[in-house]
């Protein structure tokens, strides 16, 4: 190629081409220490093609959607974005976008495309609108992205819709009555692990990361509050099994992550009910520590670089209590009797166990609805309510956790009735 030249150093080939001129001077890019010539070539032209492309080893105009969903998921998504969100587009653009409309150049696809693939997926799958919105959210970030830095002229997902539902989608919440808190506690109360981490969700209304990110350091008995400062998240499996546990060594990758939003971050006060259940875990808890002894296990903080965006975060690291370790020691507070920490996973089969031995059909989810729509029932400040879940306004409260239930209907209705009745 014209426009790199080979060159020999001693033992080894360099390659070496023109860049743009700085303040009237001749600059030049190169690189030596190839062996062979035809390889100092191959990654000189390479090289070049890049710097004409400033900066991207592609053409935009002859870049296929399915590699612009790669880079995007690359050089935003994992910068940007929370771990699950990635995972989540990740399998959408893996599972449904790239084998119904990767292969097309970005610069072929129009809003028409898009909007047939949105439809098609609509008739031919009939995925909820809630995933088919993940799904939009996909096409509309990567081509957004790709318009953003003149990949593209025109942006093709600007105006796509999904299509009508005409069904309203079934609400997921299921309000817990007492009669049912009292089944599932009962049912688990030889599960220490299980029972006090949903005790805690319903007596709390923490997410479910959010309850299993606990440490005993997050709990202050003599203030009665619970400071809610971290998520925990499930990374990937080691070599891939799907295993959760092998002798009590954890096959799962457990870390600390940032917390929802902002106002996800709180302390909460909490009640009698709780706090003492929580002392009596604790004590249990030290007990169990005692009894066994060496083959207890321990967790640790370990920091690492997040080889994505650079950036420090805590990976748990655990080991029975007989070998030394030099970090910091993290005190979970939802643990199994020998301390082993599986995380939410420890909820999975508690939940089939509710589901169709109790036939109580919830997710763990719902225990925070219930006990937003308890409070709300019983006359709680909705401002109070709101910060105590962590969400950003009032009206979000309302709109998406508080759930009107029979009770608060029948009271709207009696109130009415009063007005009427003094006519």
């Amino acid at each position: 190629m014209s426009n790199v030249t080979i060159q020999k150093r001693g033992k080894y080939y360099q390659y070496k081409f023109e860049t743009a001129k700085i303040d009237g001077k001749r600059k030049f890019a190169s690189k030596s220490g190839f062996r062979t010539k035809a390889e100092a070539e191959k990654e000189g032209i390479k090289a070049f093609n890049e710097y004409m492309n400033t900066g991207h080893d592609f053409t935009p105009s002859d870049m296929s959607y399915s590699d612009l969903l790669d880079y995007w998921l690359e050089k935003h998504c994992h910068i940007n974005l929370k771990y699950h969100t990635i995972e989540a587009y990740s399998s959408i653009t893996k599972n449904h976008i790239k084998p119904n409309i990767g292969h097309y150049k970005i610069s072929q696809i129009t809003r028409s495309t898009l909007q047939d693939f949105i439809n098609k997926m609509y008739v031919d799958k009939s995925f909820s609108k809630n995933f088919l919105n993940n799904i939009k959210k996909v096409i509309k970030g990567s081509f957004t992205f790709a318009y953003e830095n003149d990949f593209i002229k025109v942006n093709p997902a600007i105006g796509i819709k999904l299509p009508k539902y005409d069904i309203p989608p079934e609400d997921p919440a299921h309000i817990l009555t007492n009669e049912e808190i009292n089944l599932i506690l009962n049912r688990f109360k030889n599960n220490h692990c299980v029972y006090y981490a949903f005790l805690t969700a319903y007596c709390t209304g923490l997410r479910i990361a959010e309850v299993f990110a606990l440490t005993w350091n997050d709990i202050d008995f003599r203030n009665r509050t619970i400071s809610v400062n971290k998520n925990i998240l499930k990374k990937n499996q080691v070599g891939g099994t799907k295993k959760r546990h092998i002798s009590g060594n954890s096959t799962t990758v457990w870390y600390f992550g940032t917390c929802k939003t902002q106002t996800s971050y709180r302390t909460i006060t909490i009640g009698e009910t709780l706090l003492n259940a929580l002392k009596e875990y604790k004590r249990e808890q030290e007990e169990n520590r005692n009894n066994y002894g060496d083959t207890y296990m321990k967790h640790y903080k370990k920091v690492v670089i997040n080889p994505y965006n650079n950036k420090q975060e805590i990976k748990i690291l655990n080991a029975y209590a007989e070998i030394p370790i030099h970090l910091e020691e993290v005190d979970f507070v939802f643990v199994k009797k020998n301390g082993v920490y599986e995380g939410t996973d420890s909820c999975k089969y508690p939940f089939k166990v509710i589901h169709y031995e109790l036939g109580i059909p919830c997710r763990f989810h719902d225990f925070r609805d219930t006990h937003a729509t308890k409070l709300i029932e019983s006359g709680a400040d909705i401002k109070a309510v709101s910060k105590r879940l962590g969400h950003r306004s009032i009206d979000f409260t309302y709109n998406i956790y508080v759930r009107v239930t029979q009770k608060m209907e029948n009271e709207t209705a009696d109130k009415f009735e009063e007005i009427c009745s003094s006519l």
